[in-house]
């Protein structure tokens, strides 16, 4: 007993974390399963409302990491493995230079880049109306996937610069999927480096991160049922619509304490 309630009190006790964080999980795994790598941008936002933006995205990826696993072990044999060796060398450098942007700046930096990089992902999707566009060469590669990897180690919204570089390579559906499955998985087992040098995965980042991670493979597995019987169009809309308002709210609580 005593040690149950010595883990409780590890936990992070502010119920309003866990209303923003379980949506935010399932989203992210449904998003891993079947519906695209873009969907869990929405997940650090939601959760940075609450804690600081690094403590979320701490939380959160140990949680990627369990959630990699079923997804990559659903999809493996699908991916499009020239494309993710080509996307691998630029993703390596932006969660390097990520690593170095977080271990110096101030937790209001960061909502300032975080509330930038939603409100940026929101711009471009309308811009395109919803549609990625992009020259799928080698230079188009390391630029999207350099920008996928920072933005996934800052935030875990990788999906979005890649998908500016997969989607205009007109896959199936399911090879796309399959290919950010195993690309993202890369991503996340390189990102616990620098993650762990910050300092990050303390008690209480990961028995949070323990306590949610039963819910990584319940959001992968609808995601992979979802994936022939929803409109993806319409998932999207409602996240971007989520990801304006977090990241709004975030960007104005950064600009207040400048």
């Amino acid at each position: 007993m005593q040690l149950f309630g010595k883990a409780i009190s590890m936990l992070i006790s502010d119920p309003w974390f866990y209303v923003m964080a379980v949506p935010a999980v399932l989203i992210y795994g449904i998003g891993k399963g079947g519906l695209g790598g873009a969907l869990g941008i929405v997940a650090v936002p939601l959760m940075a409302l609450i804690i600081s933006p690094t403590q979320a995205a701490a939380v959160l990826l140990p949680i990627l990491v369990v959630m990699d696993i079923f997804a990559v072990k659903q999809h493996y044999r699908n991916a499009d493995y020239f494309h993710v060796k080509r996307m691998l060398p630029g993703g390596l450098l932006g969660i390097f230079l990520a690593g170095m942007f977080l271990s110096v700046t101030p937790e209001s930096g960061l909502k300032l880049l975080i509330g930038g990089l939603s409100l940026a992902f929101c711009l471009q999707y309308l811009l395109n109306g919803g549609h990625a566009k992009a020259r799928p060469g080698w230079l188009s590669a390391g630029f999207w996937s350099t920008l996928s990897g920072f933005s996934s180690t800052a935030i875990h919204a990788g999906g979005g610069p890649a998908s500016i570089y997969l989607l205009p390579l007109k896959l199936e559906k399911v090879t796309l999927i399959a290919t950010m499955a195993v690309l993202f998985g890369i991503y996340n087992l390189v990102k616990l480096i620098p993650y762990a040098m910050l300092g990050e995965f303390d008690a209480t980042n990961l028995m949070t991160a323990l306590v949610l991670i039963p819910l990584a493979p319940v959001g992968v597995k609808m995601g992979v049922w979802l994936l022939h019987r929803v409109s993806q169009d319409l998932v999207y809309k409602l996240c971007y619509l989520f990801l304006f308002i977090s990241g709004a709210k975030l960007l104005y609580d950064g600009m207040t304490v400048l």
